[in-house]
């Protein structure tokens, strides 16, 4: 199954298509904004339970950062390598209110705390407690949009050219990801275990959360 086209994640999962209309097919609302073809593709092959054995061979196994230590370790070496410049994260956690509360898979946040005469903002990044047994690449799309945000607030086309420059396969990922959501959505149940993670360590590093 090939990528023909990919709407820019918004943040947002949308239940609806684009002008506010109801999605082609109620089982599928995670991709009621790409081509209808593609949309019907999707949904055979999740009648067909062929979608299923084609995530896994794709993806085979979900990372090991399971802790909010380890997930702050891995957003802070990315915004490193990439974002040096970019303002300092004061938090990074997994969130289970996020898919429900927020109806997002990540945010971000700016907070402005007053310190005597002095304004300081503390930058915040929320991942949906979903991505704790998702594969590493899904997680890292998530992590690369809110980063971007660091950036740039809004999600215009300089957004994603910073998104696809801290991961060039992005779009593509949003696309298995919202194919994951929607498998799992029909299934009822997550596609992995945390068991099956590797035990060597994905990415990890010793940063400590401020």
């Amino acid at each position: 199954m090939a990528l023909h086209s990919s709407p820019k994640y918004s943040g947002a999962l949308n239940n609806t298509a684009p002008g506010g209309k109801p999605p082609c097919h109620p089982a599928l609302p995670y991709l009621s904004a790409y081509p209808a073809p593609l949309r019907e593709q999707a949904r055979q092959w999740l009648q067909q339970d062929k979608l299923e054995p084609w995530l896994l061979d794709k993806h085979p196994q979900p990372h090991d950062l399971r802790t909010d230590k380890a997930l702050y370790g891995y957003v802070a070496e990315l915004r490193s390598r990439y974002m040096r410049n970019a303002a300092q994260l004061q938090k990074v956690l997994y969130d289970s209110k996020l898919h429900v509360v927020h109806n997002a898979l990540g945010l971000h946040t700016r907070k402005a705390q007053v310190h005597g005469s002095r304004i300081n903002t503390r930058h915040e990044i929320r991942i949906a407690a979903l991505f704790k047994q998702t594969p590493e690449a899904f997680l890292r799309m998530i992590v690369v949009h809110e980063l971007a945000h660091l950036r740039e607030p809004e999600h215009d086309k300089a957004f994603y050219q910073l998104c696809t420059h801290m991961l060039p396969d992005y779009h593509q990922l949003e696309f298995e990801l919202r194919l994951y959501l929607s498998w799992s959505e029909h299934a009822g149940r997550s596609l992995w275990q945390p068991d099956q993670a590797a035990t060597a360590g994905s990415g990890t590093t010793t940063a400590e959360q401020s």
